[in-house]
Protein backbone atom coordinates (compact mmCIF):
# COMPACT_ATOMS: atom_id res chain seq x y z
CA UNK A 1 0.00 0.00 0.00
CA UNK A 2 1.39 3.86 -0.91
CA UNK A 3 0.10 6.46 1.10
CA UNK A 4 -0.20 9.79 -1.05
CA UNK A 5 0.47 13.11 0.57
CA UNK A 6 -3.00 14.46 0.84
CA UNK A 7 -3.37 18.42 0.71
CA UNK A 8 -6.90 18.70 1.13
CA UNK A 9 -8.98 21.01 2.94
CA UNK A 10 -11.02 18.88 4.79
CA UNK A 11 -12.07 16.39 4.84
CA UNK A 12 -8.18 16.37 5.14
CA UNK A 13 -4.89 13.98 6.25
CA UNK A 14 -5.14 12.10 9.97
CA UNK A 15 -1.88 11.31 11.62
CA UNK A 16 -1.07 7.67 10.38
CA UNK A 17 -0.76 6.11 13.82
CA UNK A 18 -4.08 6.85 14.67
CA UNK A 19 -5.67 5.45 11.51
CA UNK A 20 -3.59 2.29 11.91
CA UNK A 21 -5.21 2.16 16.23
CA UNK A 22 -8.59 2.24 14.16
CA UNK A 23 -8.15 -0.66 11.84
CA UNK A 24 -6.74 -2.49 14.89
CA UNK A 25 -9.55 -2.25 16.48
CA UNK A 26 -12.45 -1.98 14.43
CA UNK A 27 -13.78 -5.40 14.99
CA UNK A 28 -13.01 -5.23 18.68
CA UNK A 29 -12.36 -2.45 20.82
CA UNK A 30 -10.11 -3.58 23.57
CA UNK A 31 -11.75 -6.87 24.25
CA UNK A 32 -15.37 -5.31 24.13
CA UNK A 33 -15.98 -8.09 21.25
CA UNK A 34 -17.35 -4.48 18.76
CA UNK A 35 -16.51 -1.83 16.84
CA UNK A 36 -16.81 1.31 18.56
CA UNK A 37 -19.49 2.08 15.29
CA UNK A 38 -21.88 -0.89 17.26
CA UNK A 39 -21.55 0.23 20.60
CA UNK A 40 -24.36 2.47 22.65
CA UNK A 41 -23.76 5.90 23.02
CA UNK A 42 -24.92 5.02 26.44
CA UNK A 43 -23.30 1.97 27.24
CA UNK A 44 -20.05 2.38 29.46
CA UNK A 45 -17.77 1.52 26.98
CA UNK A 46 -18.49 4.04 24.68
CA UNK A 47 -19.11 6.56 27.75
CA UNK A 48 -15.61 6.62 29.01
CA UNK A 49 -14.62 6.68 25.19
CA UNK A 50 -16.47 10.17 25.22
CA UNK A 51 -14.99 11.05 28.76
CA UNK A 52 -11.38 10.57 28.28
CA UNK A 53 -11.49 12.56 24.58
CA UNK A 54 -13.36 15.65 26.65
CA UNK A 55 -11.18 15.78 29.18
CA UNK A 56 -7.88 15.05 26.71
CA UNK A 57 -9.08 18.16 24.62
CA UNK A 58 -9.67 20.34 27.47
CA UNK A 59 -6.33 19.50 29.19
CA UNK A 60 -4.67 20.46 25.07
CA UNK A 61 -6.60 23.64 25.12
CA UNK A 62 -6.07 24.83 28.90
CA UNK A 63 -10.00 24.86 28.74
CA UNK A 64 -10.81 26.58 31.93
CA UNK A 65 -13.61 25.46 34.23
CA UNK A 66 -16.04 27.69 34.04
CA UNK A 67 -16.28 26.72 30.32
CA UNK A 68 -18.22 23.88 28.41
CA UNK A 69 -17.53 21.64 25.54
CA UNK A 70 -20.34 20.44 23.72
CA UNK A 71 -19.96 17.26 21.04
CA UNK A 72 -22.28 18.50 18.36
CA UNK A 73 -23.57 17.88 14.49
CA UNK A 74 -23.80 19.93 11.92
CA UNK A 75 -20.60 21.33 11.26
CA UNK A 76 -19.44 25.18 10.95
CA UNK A 77 -22.14 25.70 8.53
CA UNK A 78 -25.01 24.20 11.15
CA UNK A 79 -23.60 26.82 13.74
CA UNK A 80 -23.69 29.41 12.02
CA UNK A 81 -27.42 29.41 12.95
CA UNK A 82 -27.09 27.74 15.71
CA UNK A 83 -24.76 30.19 17.11
CA UNK A 84 -27.54 33.69 16.69
CA UNK A 85 -30.36 31.48 18.00
CA UNK A 86 -28.34 30.96 21.57
CA UNK A 87 -26.88 34.06 21.60
CA UNK A 88 -28.46 36.92 19.96
CA UNK A 89 -31.04 37.16 23.27
CA UNK A 90 -32.86 40.07 20.78
CA UNK A 91 -30.30 42.06 19.75
CA UNK A 92 -27.62 42.46 17.32
CA UNK A 93 -24.16 40.81 16.35
CA UNK A 94 -21.00 41.97 15.25
CA UNK A 95 -18.99 40.26 12.09
CA UNK A 96 -16.04 40.87 10.86
CA UNK A 97 -15.83 39.58 7.35
CA UNK A 98 -12.54 38.33 6.08
CA UNK A 99 -13.50 35.37 3.32
CA UNK A 100 -15.84 33.16 1.97
CA UNK A 101 -16.81 31.47 5.67
CA UNK A 102 -17.29 34.84 7.06
CA UNK A 103 -19.79 35.91 4.67
CA UNK A 104 -21.64 32.34 4.95
CA UNK A 105 -21.71 32.99 8.74
CA UNK A 106 -23.11 36.64 8.25
CA UNK A 107 -26.01 36.00 5.62
CA UNK A 108 -27.16 32.94 7.71
CA UNK A 109 -27.09 34.88 11.21
CA UNK A 110 -28.64 37.71 9.18
CA UNK A 111 -32.35 35.38 9.29
CA UNK A 112 -32.26 35.40 13.33
CA UNK A 113 -31.83 39.25 13.50
CA UNK A 114 -29.54 42.45 12.93
CA UNK A 115 -26.04 41.86 12.11
CA UNK A 116 -23.31 44.74 11.83
CA UNK A 117 -20.32 44.18 9.27
CA UNK A 118 -17.70 46.12 11.52
CA UNK A 119 -15.28 45.59 9.09
CA UNK A 120 -14.85 44.14 5.79
CA UNK A 121 -11.41 43.49 3.72
CA UNK A 122 -13.74 42.60 0.62
CA UNK A 123 -11.48 45.50 -1.22
CA UNK A 124 -8.15 43.72 -0.99
CA UNK A 125 -10.45 40.51 -2.61
CA UNK A 126 -9.94 39.38 1.34
CA UNK A 127 -5.75 38.97 1.20
CA UNK A 128 -5.99 41.03 4.68
CA UNK A 129 -6.99 41.23 7.83
CA UNK A 130 -8.99 44.28 8.57
CA UNK A 131 -6.71 46.32 11.20
CA UNK A 132 -8.45 46.32 14.71
CA UNK A 133 -8.45 50.04 14.45
CA UNK A 134 -10.83 50.35 11.59
CA UNK A 135 -13.27 47.91 13.45
CA UNK A 136 -17.15 49.29 14.05
CA UNK A 137 -18.50 47.77 16.90
CA UNK A 138 -21.50 47.91 18.48
CA UNK A 139 -21.18 48.43 22.23
CA UNK A 140 -23.94 46.73 22.87
CA UNK A 141 -23.84 44.19 20.91
CA UNK A 142 -24.63 40.64 21.83
CA UNK A 143 -21.23 39.07 20.54
CA UNK A 144 -18.53 39.65 17.89
CA UNK A 145 -17.93 37.14 15.82
CA UNK A 146 -14.94 35.94 13.73
CA UNK A 147 -12.92 33.20 11.38
CA UNK A 148 -9.78 32.88 12.89
CA UNK A 149 -8.85 31.36 9.43
CA UNK A 150 -10.23 31.14 6.24
CA UNK A 151 -9.84 27.89 4.61
CA UNK A 152 -10.70 29.24 1.50
CA UNK A 153 -8.81 32.28 0.99
CA UNK A 154 -6.06 31.69 3.13
CA UNK A 155 -6.06 34.57 5.97
CA UNK A 156 -5.43 33.92 9.38
CA UNK A 157 -5.16 36.05 12.57
CA UNK A 158 -2.28 36.73 14.03
CA UNK A 159 -3.64 38.43 17.02
CA UNK A 160 -6.80 37.80 19.62
CA UNK A 161 -8.98 41.34 18.70
CA UNK A 162 -10.00 43.53 21.54
CA UNK A 163 -13.42 43.93 21.88
CA UNK A 164 -14.34 45.39 25.70
CA UNK A 165 -17.01 43.40 27.46
CA UNK A 166 -18.51 42.20 24.45
CA UNK A 167 -18.37 38.24 23.79
CA UNK A 168 -16.02 37.08 21.41
CA UNK A 169 -16.86 34.64 19.33
CA UNK A 170 -14.79 32.61 16.47
CA UNK A 171 -14.77 29.43 13.91
CA UNK A 172 -11.76 28.34 14.25
CA UNK A 173 -12.73 24.99 12.59
CA UNK A 174 -9.17 24.91 10.36
CA UNK A 175 -6.87 25.95 12.59
CA UNK A 176 -7.97 24.59 15.81
CA UNK A 177 -5.29 22.42 17.67
CA UNK A 178 -2.73 24.04 15.75
CA UNK A 179 -1.29 26.23 18.64
CA UNK A 180 -1.85 27.34 21.82
CA UNK A 181 -4.76 29.37 22.15
CA UNK A 182 -6.22 31.68 25.25
CA UNK A 183 -9.38 30.38 25.99
CA UNK A 184 -10.27 32.92 28.37
CA UNK A 185 -9.95 35.88 25.52
CA UNK A 186 -13.05 34.01 23.61
CA UNK A 187 -16.55 33.53 24.93
CA UNK A 188 -17.33 30.60 22.60
CA UNK A 189 -15.55 28.73 19.97
CA UNK A 190 -16.87 26.52 17.35
CA UNK A 191 -15.25 24.26 14.49
CA UNK A 192 -16.24 21.01 12.05
CA UNK A 193 -13.92 18.41 12.80
CA UNK A 194 -13.03 17.05 9.64
CA UNK A 195 -9.42 19.29 9.37
CA UNK A 196 -7.03 18.93 12.54
CA UNK A 197 -9.76 16.96 14.79
CA UNK A 198 -10.72 14.18 12.52
CA UNK A 199 -13.49 12.53 10.76
CA UNK A 200 -16.61 14.96 9.28
CA UNK A 201 -19.08 14.57 11.14
CA UNK A 202 -18.55 15.93 14.83
CA UNK A 203 -18.95 20.00 15.73
CA UNK A 204 -16.51 20.98 18.79
CA UNK A 205 -18.26 24.18 20.78
CA UNK A 206 -16.56 25.21 23.71
CA UNK A 207 -19.11 28.08 25.40
CA UNK A 208 -18.39 30.24 28.73
CA UNK A 209 -20.89 28.85 31.12
CA UNK A 210 -22.76 32.22 31.05
CA UNK A 211 -24.12 32.05 28.03
CA UNK A 212 -25.96 29.28 28.38
CA UNK A 213 -29.82 29.51 29.06
CA UNK A 214 -30.42 32.12 26.15
CA UNK A 215 -31.90 30.04 23.53
CA UNK A 216 -34.14 31.87 21.46
CA UNK A 217 -38.28 29.97 21.96
CA UNK A 218 -37.76 28.36 18.10
CA UNK A 219 -34.56 26.97 19.01
CA UNK A 220 -34.84 23.04 18.34
CA UNK A 221 -33.97 21.11 21.61
CA UNK A 222 -31.10 19.33 19.93
CA UNK A 223 -29.27 23.02 19.36
CA UNK A 224 -29.73 24.72 22.10
CA UNK A 225 -26.31 24.53 24.24
CA UNK A 226 -28.08 24.67 27.33
CA UNK A 227 -29.38 21.10 26.89
CA UNK A 228 -26.55 19.63 25.18
CA UNK A 229 -24.31 20.81 28.48
CA UNK A 230 -26.87 19.54 30.34
CA UNK A 231 -26.79 16.14 29.02
CA UNK A 232 -23.12 15.97 28.68
CA UNK A 233 -23.83 16.32 24.75
CA UNK A 234 -26.17 12.94 24.97
CA UNK A 235 -29.16 14.59 24.36
CA UNK A 236 -29.44 12.86 20.83
CA UNK A 237 -27.01 10.21 19.24
CA UNK A 238 -23.61 11.91 18.86
CA UNK A 239 -21.27 10.67 16.15
CA UNK A 240 -19.79 8.25 18.06
CA UNK A 241 -16.99 7.26 15.73
CA UNK A 242 -16.20 10.42 15.01
CA UNK A 243 -15.77 11.44 18.86
CA UNK A 244 -13.81 7.94 18.66
CA UNK A 245 -11.55 8.94 16.07
CA UNK A 246 -11.57 12.53 17.69
CA UNK A 247 -10.11 10.76 20.87
CA UNK A 248 -7.76 8.90 19.40
CA UNK A 249 -6.24 12.25 17.75
CA UNK A 250 -6.38 14.16 21.10
CA UNK A 251 -3.85 11.18 22.45
CA UNK A 252 -1.42 11.55 19.37
CA UNK A 253 -1.41 15.15 19.73
CA UNK A 254 -0.36 14.44 23.79
CA UNK A 255 2.47 12.05 22.47
CA UNK A 256 3.66 14.22 20.37
CA UNK A 257 4.89 17.20 22.45
CA UNK A 258 1.07 19.39 22.64
CA UNK A 259 -0.21 22.46 20.77
CA UNK A 260 3.33 23.90 21.70
CA UNK A 261 5.10 21.08 19.56
CA UNK A 262 2.11 21.48 16.56
CA UNK A 263 2.94 25.15 16.25
CA UNK A 264 7.27 25.01 16.18
CA UNK A 265 6.20 22.28 13.40
CA UNK A 266 3.28 24.37 11.63
CA UNK A 267 5.32 27.29 11.43
CA UNK A 268 8.51 24.98 10.32
CA UNK A 269 5.94 23.62 7.30
CA UNK A 270 4.58 27.10 6.50
CA UNK A 271 8.02 28.67 6.48
CA UNK A 272 9.21 26.42 3.67
CA UNK A 273 6.41 26.26 1.40
CA UNK A 274 6.16 30.33 1.75
CA UNK A 275 9.54 30.78 1.21
CA UNK A 276 9.95 29.44 -1.68
CA UNK A 277 6.39 31.09 -3.46
CA UNK A 278 8.28 34.07 -2.51
CA UNK A 279 11.93 33.17 -4.08
CA UNK A 280 9.98 32.06 -7.14
CA UNK A 281 8.91 34.14 -10.61
CA UNK A 282 6.87 31.37 -11.49
CA UNK A 283 4.21 30.94 -8.48
CA UNK A 284 2.76 33.50 -6.67
CA UNK A 285 1.19 34.04 -3.32
CA UNK A 286 -1.92 36.21 -2.87
CA UNK A 287 -2.22 36.62 0.68
CA UNK A 288 -0.44 39.51 2.66
CA UNK A 289 2.81 38.34 4.43
CA UNK A 290 1.23 39.40 8.12
CA UNK A 291 -2.04 37.82 8.01
CA UNK A 292 -0.83 34.31 5.83
CA UNK A 293 -1.99 31.28 7.45
CA UNK A 294 0.02 28.63 8.57
CA UNK A 295 -2.87 25.63 7.71
CA UNK A 296 -4.33 26.77 4.23
CA UNK A 297 -2.00 27.71 1.44
CA UNK A 298 -3.14 29.29 -1.72
CA UNK A 299 -1.12 30.01 -4.74
CA UNK A 300 -1.11 30.32 -8.18
CA UNK A 301 0.86 29.87 -11.50
CA UNK A 302 2.50 32.40 -13.64
CA UNK A 303 0.55 30.99 -16.25
CA UNK A 304 -3.22 29.45 -15.53
CA UNK A 305 -3.21 27.33 -18.56
CA UNK A 306 -0.57 25.23 -16.75
CA UNK A 307 -2.56 24.60 -14.23
CA UNK A 308 -4.14 21.13 -15.22
CA UNK A 309 -0.98 19.98 -16.22
CA UNK A 310 0.77 21.18 -12.96
CA UNK A 311 -2.51 19.02 -11.15
CA UNK A 312 -1.75 16.04 -13.19
CA UNK A 313 2.26 15.73 -12.64
CA UNK A 314 1.06 16.20 -8.57
CA UNK A 315 -1.02 13.64 -8.68
CA UNK A 316 1.36 11.10 -10.45
CA UNK A 317 3.57 12.35 -7.93
CA UNK A 318 1.32 11.14 -5.32
CA UNK A 319 0.82 14.67 -3.96
CA UNK A 320 -3.50 15.16 -4.45
CA UNK A 321 -5.99 17.57 -3.92
CA UNK A 322 -4.00 20.83 -4.81
CA UNK A 323 -6.41 22.45 -6.83
CA UNK A 324 -7.95 25.22 -5.60
CA UNK A 325 -11.59 26.11 -4.07
CA UNK A 326 -13.61 26.81 -6.61
CA UNK A 327 -14.45 30.56 -5.68
CA UNK A 328 -11.06 31.78 -6.15
CA UNK A 329 -9.15 28.95 -8.18
CA UNK A 330 -5.68 28.38 -8.72
CA UNK A 331 -4.37 26.01 -6.16
CA UNK A 332 -4.31 25.73 -2.86
CA UNK A 333 -1.90 23.36 0.12
CA UNK A 334 -3.79 22.44 3.19
CA UNK A 335 -1.18 21.22 6.02
CA UNK A 336 -2.73 20.65 8.74
CA UNK A 337 -1.12 19.06 11.95
CA UNK A 338 -0.91 15.43 10.41
CA UNK A 339 0.77 16.94 7.60
CA UNK A 340 4.74 15.47 7.84
CA UNK A 341 7.26 17.99 6.89
CA UNK A 342 8.06 15.49 4.76
CA UNK A 343 5.15 16.18 2.56
CA UNK A 344 5.70 19.66 2.17
CA UNK A 345 9.46 19.02 0.95
CA UNK A 346 7.86 16.63 -1.97
CA UNK A 347 5.72 19.59 -2.74
CA UNK A 348 8.03 22.16 -3.13
CA UNK A 349 10.59 19.94 -4.79
CA UNK A 350 7.79 19.05 -7.25
CA UNK A 351 6.74 23.22 -7.61
CA UNK A 352 10.72 23.21 -8.01
CA UNK A 353 10.54 20.72 -11.12
CA UNK A 354 7.34 22.00 -12.84
CA UNK A 355 8.70 24.91 -12.95
CA UNK A 356 12.04 24.77 -14.42
CA UNK A 357 10.26 22.45 -17.11
CA UNK A 358 8.33 24.94 -18.30
CA UNK A 359 10.85 28.30 -17.67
Amino acid sequence: MTRVFNFSAGPAVLPEPVLRQAAAEMLDWQGSGMSVMEMSHRGPQFMAIAAAAMADLRALLGVPANYKILFMQGGAIGQNAILPMNLLRGRGADYVDTGEWSRRSIQEAARYGRVNVAATSEASRYTTIPPRETWRLDPDAAYVHICSNETIGGVQYQFIPEVGDVPLVADMSSDILSRPIEISKYALIYGGAQKNIGPAGLTIVIVREDLLGHAMAMTPSAFDYRVVADHDSMYNTPPTYAIYIAGLVFKWLQAEGGLAAMAERNRAKAALLYDFLDASSFYSSPVARDCRSQMNVPFRLADDRLDAAFLAGAEARGLVQLKGHRVVGGMRASIYNAMPIDGVRALVDYLREFAASKG
